[in-house]
């Protein structure tokens, strides 16, 4: 038997060479799949695990999947124990047990080195269409998960490299889009054999045992470093509550409860006291939460060390079964980011009073998706444009908010170009700009923008899916900074009087009709009064801020001819403000 090395040298190589293969298979779904959802806008994630299933490597991905990919291989180990061989390729959507919702298809193959199960190759990415009664197969108007698509409870795709001819032909047949599914459906299976490949060579180059030690040495590494963390935050019990617009059936708000008790050996998310699930979709499952949960845990722990199952040893989540954070079958879930991603901004509004430096104010929170599709009479075929979009963060205590990012759970995708969208799709983009007009949270750091976006249709006919979360509720401010702003969704029909919401299912257009697409800007830090002079010139200058916004909304002066700072009117005006707050405080009191 080969001599296990364990040195640290060793050690750092066999951890990069694992990143190295996770990030190869990533570029490689990216590069060669028919979706523009996949290879522009990057909606997918893909990683390691060891043969027990827990993550050892991921390249950069969207944090919503990162955290589900080990919940996927688990449950493929738990259902095919002794029935698992290379050449396997094992597929799933099951957002009860691994994952979101029915649009994100995981897909998973063993890796064999001499006979050997060492590890697992896995990624998940979100398929345009899997059926369902709507087009694009997510929607807001679903009550049970029967409405939303094909469900796969994990099957296998492949056995021993042989496809499964008949599955995939049911694939084929229930999906509006063949030929973009099937093509994201062999890119990504293809990327998990180029991962493969590259395990198999380090196991060759430096032994089965020193890759086996080498993982656990990961895990134990990745644990270490966190429960270091927990020592340098705030211990105790913080809370923290919000509501959700609606479900997207019933108009009622929704509220939901955090209750984080932090030591220095333990992270615990209780959303116990959260409400149950509801009617429409936008229900998370547990793992969804989780997964969230893992981000927002490791954003505020070791945000620039490697992810690894190791990281989230100190981390336990409490849900309610039944609850809109743990929905149970067969709620629906097509749009559960409106739900789980509250999970991460109650967990930042509760601990953001007590480490400011590390976590700054709320953000614009959804993910805003949106489908707009129908019939291209140019190509004659079906046209689905499905994307994310992107909004304004909180600022800190030392930065304004950024602009245009996209939010926690879809970090790490891009935007879909103008020329990208223009070039395949029978849509005209009139419009893509930042969302100066509905402003941003002010503050001594003002909150990011968000953008405003306009669709206008050129075929026949379309249909359109949105839904853009916190349209009633705004982000929040920090340390007496204001709110942000909410998200909008408008139709702008020929002849109609415009029509703003939140969420709008497959709403039939035609030809001319435009969708605006609104994000709001993320919530301010500290008084607005507080802020440097200096840089609200700057932000009229740039456009941000009107003369007048810049005098009433932060106290200073601009001559408007030169927009220079009137220093001396600045400082009579923000005396003025500063005296009225006491005043207002002392009555209070």
């Amino acid at each position: 038997m080969a001599r296990a090395q364990t040195d640290i040298f060793t050690l750092e190589i066999i951890q990069e060479g694992l990143i190295s293969a996770a990030e190869e298979m990533f570029h490689a779904f990216g590069r060669t799949s028919k979706s523009p959802v996949i290879y522009e806008v990057l909606d997918y994630a893909c990683g390691l695990t060891d043969h027990k299933g827990q993550l050892i490597a991921q390249a950069a991905g969207v944090p919503g999947f990162l955290g589900t990919l080990d919940l996927a291989v688990k449950q493929t180990i738990g259902k095919f124990n002794g029935n698992i061989h290379g050449g396997d390729v094992f597929i799933t959507n099951d957002p009860y047990g691994n994952g979101t919702h029915l649009n994100d298809i995981t897909l998973i193959r063993p890796i064999m080195y001499k006979g050997v199960l060492v590890a697992f190759a896995v990624s998940k990415g979100h398929w345009s269409d899997v059926g369902g009664m709507h087009f694009g197969s997510w929607t807001s108007d679903s009550t049970e998960i029967y409405q939303e698509g094909l469900f796969f409870p994990v099957m296998k795709l492949y056995e021993r490299n042989k496809p499964s001819e008949s599955l995939i032909d049911m694939i084929r047949h229930n999906v509006r889009i063949p030929e973009m599914t099937i093509g994201d459906m062999l890119s990504q299976e293809a990327s998990l054999r180029v991962a493969a490949r590259r395990v198999e060579e380090l196991c060759a180059k430096y032994g089965l045992p020193s890759m086996q030690l080498s993982f656990q040495k990961i895990l134990a590494s990745g644990a270490k470093l966190s429960k270091n963390a927990l020592k340098h935050l705030p211990h105790g019990v913080f809370e923290a509550e919000d509501f959700i617009d609606d479900d997207g059936i019933h108009d009622d708000p929704i509220r939901v409860r955090i209750r984080l008790t932090v030591s220095a050996r333990e992270f615990v998310v209780d959303l116990r006291g959260s409400s149950p699930q509801v009617s429409g979709s936008i229900n998370a499952s547990y793992p969804a939460s989780l997964c969230t949960a893992k981000a927002t845990f490791k954003a505020i722990t070791s945000p620039h060390a490697p992810a690894n199952e190791g990281n989230f040893r100190p981390l336990c989540l409490l849900t309610d079964p039944g609850s809109i954070f743990h929905a149970l079958p067969p709620a629906p879930t097509s749009t559960y980011w409106e739900t789980d991603a509250y999970v991460g901004d109650l967990m930042m509004k509760a601990l953001a009073p007590h480490i400011p430096d590390r976590v700054g104010a709320g953000h614009f929170l959804s993910v805003c998706g949106t489908i707009l599709g129908g019939y291209d009479e140019r190509k004659k075929q079906p046209y689905a444009l499905v994307e994310p979009q992107p909004g304004g963060w909180g600022a800190t205590s030392t930065h304004d908010g950024a602009s245009a990012q996209f939010c926690l759970g879809d970090g790490e995708t891009l935007n879909m170009s103008t020329e990208v969208i223009e070039a395949r799709y029978p849509i005209r983009v009139e419009q893509y700009a930042l969302n100066t007009e509905a402003g941003a949270g002010a503050g001594k750091f003002r909150g990011g923008f968000g953008v405003v976006k306009d669709y206008r249709v050129l075929s026949r006919e379309a249909n359109f899916t949105a839904s853009f979360g916190r349209s009633r509720f705004p982000p929040w401010g920090l340390s007496g900074g204001g709110a942000g702003t909410c998200n909008s969704v408008s139709i702008l029909s020929t002849g109609a009087p415009p029509e703003s919401r939140g969420k709008i299912a497959a709403r039939k257009l035609r030809q001319g009709d435009m969708v605006r697409l609104a994000t709001g800007g993320g919530g301010g830090f500290g008084p607005a009064f507080e802020r440097d002079p200096q840089y609200v010139q700057a932000d009229v200058r740039n456009e941000f801020l009107t003369i007048d916004q810049a005098q009433q909304i932060y106290g200073v002066v601009l001559n408007r001819e030169t927009l220079q700072v009137d220093r001396e009117a600045t400082a009579v005006l923000r005396e003025k403000q500063n005296r009225l707050r006491k005043s207002l405080a002392h009555s209070l009191n």
